[in-house]
């Protein structure tokens, strides 16, 4: 089974000025063909670097992508990197120029002299053909590797990526593996006690388990590798239910679930209403809790008092307020339901800047608990 890694271009992305969003689409897309991947790296515009990323890349893997640097301009490296990197030369394809005359021609213009630099690539490299840009991609074959490279422009790169190098893949490595991946989400634990409760499913190799801890949330990982869709799916089932076995409530959705949608969700099978009342959190519960009172004057001292007046003064089921302590790390929670009232105080041992959305998932996690046990 072929082994992959991704290399992207671009100084800008080192730069922090855009986010590379290409290495996750493509890092998708290698895990459905159930092909691994082991390396993922960021190089700026620079022919020489990228050259010997490459080259240490090849030494490695089967399959290299490149995403970047295909551009028009002087300072779009990746043609001249991959050609130094296999160690052969450039050459200009009229075919590929064609292409780019087509492209542009759409748009009622006629081509700049230098985007004939996008019809430079490799020699002998196979031109893929870039049908919603003006970049054509290219693949340079050695006899163990497949260097790909593609645009940059996300969209272009998805396009082409689905529309002609997952094929290719499909029939030059003879990929008929499949890797699924299960996400349960967990509140309520931390991320060690979640490690006593599973730690030693965390060294099974197929399926594979992992950790990843986020701010008042951890999720758990579970990765199977099958020759069929249904094989992985029935190896992540049996992992699965042994997890939810262990950590109970903890577990409180997967892949895509929220703790804010399992929790709203809740109320409304249960019929109940909700107010929420946040002090020193910037809106972020407002963000996530549709019927959320911000209250920047508010006194910490007086909130359970102004939960108890948003309770009556909206004629809910169900009140929370959450207030955080800057100076000392930690927040302190009301809870009002028809049963009575309940305060809660914790401490943080995270980032201050990440206290908000901590103290705002705790809460949301004690409003989930609280619709599965209540009455």
């Amino acid at each position: 089974m072929p082994t992959a890694e991704i290399i992207t271009i671009g100084t800008e992305i080192l730069l922090g000025e855009i986010v590379d969003t290409n290495t996750r689409h493509i890092a998708l897309t290698l895990r459905d063909l159930g092909v691994d991947l082991f390396r993922t790296i960021t190089i700026g515009d620079n022919a020489e670097r990228i050259a010997s990323t490459i080259r240490e890349a090849m030494q490695r893997t089967e399959i290299i992508i490149t995403t970047g640097g295909l551009g028009p301009t002087v300072d779009d490296p990746t043609r001249e990197a991959v050609a130094r990197a296999a160690g052969i030369e450039t050459e200009f394809r009229e075919d590929l120029w064609e292409q780019v005359v087509e492209t542009i021609s759409r748009y009622g213009r006629k081509p700049a002299e230098n985007q004939k630099r996008q019809a430079v690539v490799p020699k002998g490299a196979i031109g893929v053909k870039n049908p919603v840009g003006t970049a054509p991609a290219f693949i340079v074959e050695t006899e163990r590797n497949a260097v790909i490279s593609l645009p940059g422009v996300p969209n272009e790169m998805e396009h082409i990526l689905h529309e002609s190098i997952v094929p290719y893949l499909q029939k030059r490595f003879d990929l008929h593996s499949v890797i699924k991946v299960r996400v349960l989400h967990c509140s309520g634990l931390g991320e060690g006690m979640i490690d006593e409760k599973i730690g030693d499913l965390e060294t099974l190799t197929n399926p594979t388990v992992g950790l990843a801890a986020h701010t008042g949330v951890v999720d758990v990982r579970i990765t199977a590798k099958a020759e069929s869709e249904t094989e992985a799916n029935l190896l992540i089932a049996q992992v699965e239910n042994d997890v939810r076995t262990r950590l109970g409530n903890a577990v409180f959705g997967a892949d895509e679930d929220s703790l804010e949608e399992v929790v709203l969700d809740a109320f409304a099978k249960r019929g109940w209403t909700l107010v929420a009342v946040e002090l020193g959190l910037g809106g972020l519960l407002a963000r996530h809790l549709p019927q959320t009172v911000s209250l920047p004057d508010l006194k910490p001292s007086d909130l359970k008092d102004a939960v108890r007046r948003a309770r009556a003064d909206f004629n809910v089921d169900v009140a929370i307020g959450v207030c955080i302590f800057p100076d000392d790390r930690s927040a302190e929670m009301v809870l009002i339901t028809t049963h009575g009232e309940k305060t809660h105080r914790i401490t943080y041992g995270g980032p201050p800047r990440s206290l908000p959305k901590w103290a705002m998932n705790l809460a949301l996690n004690w409003l989930r608990t609280t619709a599965q046990e209540v009455p």
